[in-house]
């Protein structure tokens, strides 16, 4: 993975943490609540931008980033914190017209007990389309790296986020010339064609046209697959959670059992870890299964890093790898 250039078009956010000790609350005079008191703030990549970070953690050649931003503070931290883990900036868009940077606001309130809960998210995002002229300059600087990337990895979360139509089409078009695609999307996978996709089983057998439910036994999920596969012509990388994963295209369909993870567990970032870990595999040799399995040691790391949205390092990836060794001997 040492020797791989990798790139990130998608969906950047910011993630921000408010810790609110209520043992320091007092019940408001002015209306009939008691406040926040925030004692810490601390903000990380999230979304896409965690995508990048995962793969900066696992030590690629280099990272860079290909999105759009808000002219705004959070948009601002964002570059500040992708920056300082060496990540490549220059395909960034800062796009104007009131665009703001997406954002997930994470109360967290503490007390006498030492329980930490997470309040409703504040989500801050953009509902207008992505401008043109903040399009035009993004397909340019994609379009400018494709050739220098040996693994492209697509990270589509928001309803008006920046792979548009348009973006799509392009993709589908270096995906024909030879850059390797790897594309995750919550609600429109089954519209990245000529490249290999990561959904996990319900966004898989939606998908393929399937009812969800058909996706509940690790058979279902790779009927589910297969069918995708066939209508995108391209690969299925596919996440199961606790289940694992499966990898399906014209070939058949392979099965990769999860190990167990002991404690307490976070799902929070483990989909990021994965693409992240499965692009990094694919360009460094690995065939797609092989890459579904470092892929799926990558995500068990990540679970285990409680209240963030976390990654996973090489020593972390090789230390797990080692102790499920041990635990088979």
């Amino acid at each position: 993975m040492g020797g791989v250039k990798i790139g990130l078009l998608g969906d950047v956010c910011l993630d921000v943490y408010w810790r609110a000790d209520m043992r320091k609350s007092e019940l408001s005079r002015e209306t009939p609540h008691f406040p926040l008191p925030v004692v810490e703030e601390r903000m990380s990549p999230g979304g896409g931008a965690n995508v990048a970070a995962n793969m900066a953690a696992l030590g690629p050649k280099s990272v860079r980033v290909f999105s759009a931003v808000g002219d705004d503070w959070r948009g601002r931290e964002l570059l500040r914190l992708l920056d300082r883990l060496g990540i490549g900036l220059s395909g960034i868009v800062v796009a104007g017209a009131g665009r703001v940077t997406n954002a997930y606001v994470k109360p967290i309130r503490m007390g006498f007990s030492g329980v930490a809960y997470e309040d409703p998210r504040l989500d801050f995002a953009s509902l207008e389309p992505l401008p043109r002229e903040a399009e035009d300059r993004l397909v340019a600087a994609l379009d400018e790296a494709a050739g220098d990337l040996d693994v492209l990895c697509v990270s589509d979360q928001m309803p008006s986020g920046v792979v548009t139509e348009r973006v799509r089409a392009r993709l589908s078009a270096l995906a024909g010339q030879g850059l390797r695609v790897v594309a995750d999307s919550r609600e429109r996978v089954g519209l990245f064609s000529g490249m290999t996709v990561k959904p996990n089983e319900i966004e898989g057998a939606k998908a393929a046209g399937l009812d969800p439910d058909a996706a509940r036994s690790v058979e279902g999920s790779a009927r589910a697959a297969l069918a995708l596969s066939e209508k995108i012509g391209g690969g299925v990388f596919m996440t199961l959670g606790a289940r694992g994963s499966l990898y399906a295209d014209g070939g058949g369909s392979w099965h990769i059992p999860a190990h167990e993870v002991e404690g307490p567990i976070d799902f929070c970032g483990a989909g990021d870890s994965s693409l992240s870990a499965f692009g990094l595999a694919l360009a460094a040799g690995a065939d797609p299964r092989e890459a579904a399995c470092v892929a799926g040691l990558c995500s068990e790391v990540t679970i285990r890093q409680i209240g963030a949205t976390g990654t996973a390092s090489r020593a972390q990836l090789l230390a797990w790898r080692a102790r499920i060794g041990e635990r088979a001997a």
